[in-house]
């Protein structure tokens, strides 16, 4: 205990004595212990901040440099000896070309996006020999447009699952009600759905129903693997089989709601202002779902977690946010709490985690009553998936909690 001479009588004697009692001592230790733990705190956000920020600014730089790149290449292009007009041809003046352009050009070298590039330094060469022939490609690409419109109008894509004969529809709904009852089963039963469904995509890869469910198997495989890199990969790949079924069948309810599912799957091994932005990619296509299909809880218990995770952002998310978009996420705990109690009004004991996500409601909001009750409901189901499970043990440290 730090003690100071303190004079007592007049003169020069002094006697020792405590500046601060024992239980003054006992706070200041623990007003130090606070601020020492927020110092700590603070100094990891702010090197995540930093850290967030260099690989913004880099990305900032590459997308320059990409586009001064781009813009030198149209400069160089459009150098000339004499200035001469240019067609609206495709071929004469776009520095870019798809493959389903019309127009083909074996001179041309391929760019880093995918995509081919006319050969600049040539070009002035080439000049008389493309005005040449514009005229044959222009009726050569009005012949592929033309047949494009015929085959279009043979075939609608919406109508795309009525060209399977007998043998084969009745295959893929034998194939689909096992593909369900192997997803609702344990982590090896949904591995060997997801095996199926591999085994059957050449079969049925332009089957709408066939490749959500295909997306919802890696989703499976993503969350069953315990390796970082193995979850990455399943949720990649199975974004991009539901990308493609979004392509043809943007009004289907379940198409976006499992790749938001696998969105936010991937955002989960990205950084800050990557998992910010999968945010309000999720929150889109959730609440597309919900248009297409209101009756369906699944979009709504993903919806309530969204809100619930929003409301909980951290300080260093908040910021972040902010630097980012001109309107960040906002969300609050009570908005959650309508959509997971929306839940159980449209499927009661829809989840154990949805049970669990309406206690920690409630409990948030200061109503303990309720938020025991909906403990104590929680209780009552299985644990069937890993998020069940989490919400076990969220349940055991909230009781815990209560009890001390």
């Amino acid at each position: 205990v730090p003690r100071v001479p303190v004079p007592v009588e007049a003169g020069d004697g002094a006697m020792y004595a405590p500046l601060l009692m024992h239980d003054e001592q006992v706070d200041v230790l623990e007003r130090l212990d606070f601020v020492l733990r927020n110092i700590s705190e603070l100094r990891k956000e702010v090197e995540e901040l930093r850290s967030s920020l260099q690989h913004l600014a880099a990305e900032i730089i590459a997308e320059v440099r990409s586009h001064l790149e781009e813009t030198q290449k149209v400069t160089r292009r459009r150098r000339f000896l004499f200035p001469r007009e240019r067609s609206d041809s495709t071929g004469s003046s776009s520095i870019y070309f798809t493959a389903s352009s019309g127009t083909a050009n074996t001179d041309d070298g391929e760019s880093e996006g995918g995509y081919t590039t006319a050969n600049a330094e040539s070009d002035y060469d080439r000049e008389s020999e493309r005005e040449s022939e514009e005229g044959e490609d222009e009726v050569s690409c009005e012949t592929v447009r033309t047949a494009r419109r015929d085959s279009l109008d043979l075939v609608n894509e919406d109508e795309a699952p009525l060209i399977l004969d007998s043998s084969l529809e009745e295959g893929l709904g034998q194939l689909l009600q096992q593909a369900d009852r192997l997803h609702n089963g344990d982590e090896q039963e949904k591995r060997e759905g997801f095996q199926l469904l591999l085994n059957n995509k050449l079969a049925y890869a332009d089957q709408k129903d066939f490749l959500w469910r295909l997306a919802r198997a890696h989703s499976d495989m993503c969350e069953i693997t315990e390796d970082a890199d193995e979850k990455r990969s399943y949720a990649s790949d199975g974004k991009e089989e539901i990308e493609i079924a979004l392509q043809k069948w943007d009004q289907s309810a379940e198409c976006h709601q499992w790749y938001a599912i696998l969105c936010g799957q991937l955002s989960e091994h990205e950084s800050i202002q990557k998992r910010i932005q999968t945010g309000y990619v999720f929150k889109e296509h959730i609440d597309k779902a919900i248009e297409l299909k209101p009756e369906d809880p699944q979009s709504y218990y993903l919806l309530g977690r969204w809100c619930y995770q929003v409301s909980h952002l951290g300080w260093l998310e908040k910021k972040t946010a902010s630097a980012l978009f001109e309107a960040p996420p906002t969300a609050t705990v009570q908005d959650a709490l309508q959509n997971f109690l929306r839940v159980e009004e449209l499927s009661p004991g829809f989840s154990k985690a949805g049970r669990v996500y309406i206690a920690k409601c409630y409990r948030d909001l200061g109503n303990n009553s309720a938020a025991v009750l909906w403990m104590n409901l929680a209780s009552e189901l299985p644990a069937n998936t890993k998020e069940d499970a989490e919400g076990e043990r969220e349940l055991e440290e909230m009781r815990s909690v209560w009890e001390e």
